[in-house]
């Protein structure tokens, strides 16, 4: 055979000239101009909705924003959609999700993909199995797969939690409590050399779940700021109360109904047995002990991330949402836990929607909007501010408040287009027609509704 002068070709060599043949046939394309001209802009945090507004879309990002009024050039210069009567609003968050605990690729796809249909375009995943959780991000990032852009948690939490199944789930092919995204840390930890791996599975914040001491949370809190990374925190962490844990320095706190320890004296250690809480002090909105809590988060900045439909009694023959404890008579519910969250609300603290659950695989539309009807219904908040809840406040949760949440010169091209006015009414978010996720566009009418295989019926 004829050899070639500069000597065999190596599987190297021709991957090398294979990628650099690829790269040369394979330029990106340029970014696309739109103008989605003359729609009602609605603006969740002020409550208004302007008429005959034009948003241009550079690429992936948001360039200008003006009245259709003022429109002389840029027609020429850019693809126009036509919104007249129609109604645009920033994307949609969900700040509360959980994508692999247990890992189910096709399941986590399934959800996504209804979301992002349905007009979430970001997500907060509150720890999982960072691995699949990694590649989702990706996939969702590049366009791989039709999904909201997902922002994660690693996971701390005291040696005791450990004896969760969920951690074993979540660590397989590792040891339980060791790994990056799942650590056991103590007041012995070195804390710099923790939070670091945690930054290394590219993770945004770091969550902290059970069985720490405010001491510990509180040096948690205070390495993961250095580092750069936001904390999410239970509400208790058994023995932290809530007060203690937003003191702590966190970010947000999860679960209106984990507030119900706040007027309790002490709270026990994780694992330790615990008497019911007397819900009576807390349902009816006025609680003096919630009320200095909700002072202290206000004037901290702290979010509140009230899953409340998660509380919400599951359907006959239905599980419990799999990061929560199975509900007993008695124990806190969304009635409960909205009436703490409407009492947060009036003290002026920030909600976020999250979810914390999964719809039956039979409900087209996402999981997000059983929590925005449960902080209308049950913690009686607005509807603008429901709204807010799941774009500027959910924004802000996930530490992406400079990217997303709302529609303004700078920030991603993340809306979505309706036909009917949601200032009026949430279920108006069900006459979407289309969500645009970093200037691309996923029409309602191409979302096939998913089968009973790709998501379980909870």
């Amino acid at each position: 055979m004829r050899v070639s002068p500069v000597g065999p070709l190596t599987g190297l060599t021709i991957l090398v000239l294979a990628f650099v043949a690829g790269s040369a046939l394979a330029a990106p394309p340029a970014p696309e101009r739109v103008l989605y001209r003359d729609a009602t802009l609605i603006d969740p945090a002020t409550a208004t909705a302007l008429p005959h507004m034009d948003v241009l879309v550079d690429g992936e990002r948001i360039t200008a924003v003006f009245s259709d009024s003022a429109l002389a050039t840029e027609k020429a210069k850019a693809r126009v959609v036509d919104l007249s009567g129609r109604y645009l609003m920033p994307g949609l968050i969900d700040s509360h999700v959980h994508l692999a605990t247990p890992p189910n690729q096709r399941q986590a796809q399934a959800v996504l993909r209804r979301d992002l249909y349905g007009g979430v375009t970001a997500v907060r995943d509150m720890a999982d199995d960072l691995r699949p959780v990694g590649e989702l991000t990706r996939e969702a990032l590049v366009g791989d797969i039709p999904a909201p852009d997902i922002y994660y948690a690693a996971l701390m939490a005291g040696p005791a939690f450990f004896t969760d199944p969920r951690t074993a789930e979540t660590s397989v092919g590792g040891v339980n409590g060791t790994l990056p995204w799942m650590q056991s840390v103590t007041p012995e930890t070195d804390l710099p050399l923790a939070v670091a791996r945690a930054r290394g599975t590219n993770a945004t914040a770091i969550k902290l779940y059970a069985a720490l001491t405010p001491a510990l949370a509180q040096r948690i809190t205070a390495e993961a700021h250095r580092q750069g990374l936001k904390v999410w925190a239970h509400a208790t962490l058994y023995p932290a109360k809530p007060s203690e844990v937003v003191v702590a320095g966190v970010d947000a706190v999860s679960h209106a109904c984990l507030l119900v320890r706040e007027p309790d004296a002490t709270v026990p250690a994780f694992g330790q047995p615990r008497q019911p809480a007397n819900l009576d002090r807390v349902r009816h909105g006025d609680n003096p002990a919630l009320a200095r809590l909700f002072a202290t988060m206000k004037q901290r900045g702290t979010i509140l991330d009230a899953t409340l439909w998660t509380y919400a009694p599951p359907p006959p023959g239905a599980a419990q949402a799999a990061d929560m404890p199975p509900l007993t008579p008695g124990s806190c519910d969304d009635v409960v836990g909205g009436a703490i969250a409407g009492q947060a609300f009036r003290a002026g603290v920030a909600i976020s929607a999250g979810t914390d659950n999964i719809a039956p695989w039979t409900d087209p539309w996402p999981d997000l909007f059983h929590e925005l009807d449960d902080l209308h219904t049950k913690a009686d908040m607005p509807i603008a501010a429901v709204l807010s809840s799941a774009t500027a406040v959910s924004a802000h949760a996930a530490g992406q408040d400079k990217e997303m949440g709302e529609i303004v010169p700078g920030k991603l091209a993340n809306m979505i287009v309706l036909t009917a006015n949601p200032l009026d009414d949430l279920g108006n978010l069900k006459s979407l027609i289309l969500t645009i996720k970093r200037g691309r566009a996923y029409p309602r009418q191409d979302f096939v509704p998913l089968g009973k295989d790709d998501i379980t019926d909870y």
